[in-house]
């Protein structure tokens, strides 16, 4: 597979060009996993193109969204756990079908040390992600499952460019940690109140969310 110039990947050319020499590039379809909970980490992912939403699980088996990773960016999970020689405690599945460069961990130590900007990319990573699972934490404690809903619904949308999301009820309530018949039932409410028109596995965003 010819391996595009990762345009989303903001380092200088001479890094960018080592990475995508040095990784091995695979393409994924919606809804393949490219990393489990409790897999050895041989391998950091950087997006190419497309989404990928990082989940965790409990011991209940019950989910949650923890955040999503988009072209040019990385898993601050895959990271620490490569690094450390620790397993994964996250499941990586996509969102949008996706190109995904795989960068050997000996490589990310390697360019750590050698690259400056690739340690500066790394931190900026680590201060996103943190913010973003403060925001989950937040939601859960203080929002009601119906403001988190429409939350989640606006953060699609401005992921994939589009008012159209192609997902079902049941992704939503694990995304959410909920119940499906929670989802169906404010879906509906928010279809009856002229927010949304609902089809199968799919939801049509007709009013502009804001917060």
């Amino acid at each position: 597979m010819e391996k595009p110039n990762l345009p989303e990947f903001k380092v200088s050319p001479e890094l960018k060009e080592q990475i995508i020499q040095n990784s091995i590039l695979k393409h994924f379809k919606s809804g393949e996993i490219i990393l489990n909970e409790n897999a050895s980490i041989g391998s950091i992912p950087i997006i190419g193109s497309g989404v990928i939403r990082v989940i965790r699980t409990d011991e209940d088996g019950k989910e949650i969204l923890l955040y999503y990773l988009k072209a040019g960016e990385s898993c601050i999970m895959s990271f620490l756990g490569g690094i450390h020689n620790d397993t994964s405690k996250v499941r990586a599945e996509v969102e949008e079908d996706a190109d995904i460069y795989f960068l050997p961990i000996n490589k990310v130590v390697l360019f750590i040390k050698e690259y400056p900007q690739f340690l500066e990319y790394i931190f900026k990573l680590y201060h996103k992600r943190f913010e973003e699972l403060l925001e989950v934490i937040n939601a859960i404690t203080f929002k009601k499952v119906d403001e988190r809903l429409l939350l989640l619904l606006k953060k699609k949308t401005d992921l994939q460019g589009s008012n159209v999301i192609n997902v079902s009820h049941e992704q939503l309530a694990n995304e959410l940690a909920t119940a499906r018949v929670v989802v169906s039932r404010l879906l509906k409410q928010l279809e009856d109140d002229g927010w949304v028109e609902l089809g199968r596995n799919k939801i049509t965003i007709k009013k502009n969310i804001r917060f």
